[in-house]
């Protein structure tokens, strides 16, 4: 084998077993488009519909941007609701490692939607900080519409299993300074206080009220060697 031919090979070497450590280090994640069945409770009456709902997440600042997309609509309206007349929102439910609501929301309907027909949610999205590290689950939950001065209630009545498994990474984890007590070379400091101060007078004054009696004893005897 030539020198450029072995010079090739392990370059090409190299930037597979590069591939391969960035691929390792990349946190897995595990995504399911899940049907879901809502339970509605709209103002005139209770309907219900099926809907698959898909969950993604991506990593934003300290958190995770959640996106939650409707492929069918879950309920409908008696009368036309015109551009913009409807607002949506929904929960995503965090378990796992970590627990947690995350309300998500969407923009309104960017469409007339005519009367008796499935109303198409738009995408809702919100931003999920976790609070412990370790292998979440992203499970759709509640949602709601309000529309014409009406808010319908949707309830997941299949308990759906979650759309979204991930390996998520809480903010912090900043060292804890060394306790003031300590030196860097691992020696105890002495202690500063009020306490330590009247500890440093007490002993001041017992000095010299030793070095007092000494003297007064001193002056005692040097009276009386002088008297005889």
């Amino acid at each position: 084998m030539s020198h450029r031919t072995r010079t090739t090979a392990l370059a090409l070497a190299s930037a597979l077993a590069g591939s391969a450590a960035v691929l390792t280090l990349a946190p897995p994640a595990h995504a399911d488009v899940v049907d879901v069945a809502y339970n509605c409770a709209t103002p005139i009456g209770d309907k219900s519909a099926v809907s698959p709902i898909d969950i993604k997440a991506v990593r934003a600042g300290d958190g995770y941007k959640l996106t939650m997309s409707f492929q069918k609509g879950v309920s409908s309206s008696p009368i036309e609701l015109g551009k913009g007349a409807m607002s949506p929102g929904a929960v995503i439910l965090v378990g796992g490692a970590d627990k947690d609501s995350v309300p998500v929301s969407g923009p309104p309907n960017p469409e007339a939607v005519p009367a008796d027909t499935p109303i198409k949610i738009t995408d809702l999205s919100g931003t999920y900080t976790p609070k412990k590290s370790g292998k979440v689950t992203f499970t759709a939950g509640v949602l709601t519409i309000k529309a014409m001065g009406t808010t319908t209630t949707c309830t997941p009545g299949n308990s759906p299993k979650p759309s979204l498994e991930l390996d998520v990474t809480a903010p912090g984890g900043a060292a804890a300074p060394p306790p003031a007590s300590t030196a860097a070379g691992g020696d105890s400091l002495p202690q500063t206080g009020p306490a330590d101060s009247a500890l440093a007078l007490g002993t001041l004054g017992a000095t010299v009220l030793l070095s007092g009696a000494a003297g007064v004893l001193w002056l005692t005897r040097r009276g009386r060697q002088a008297r005889s």
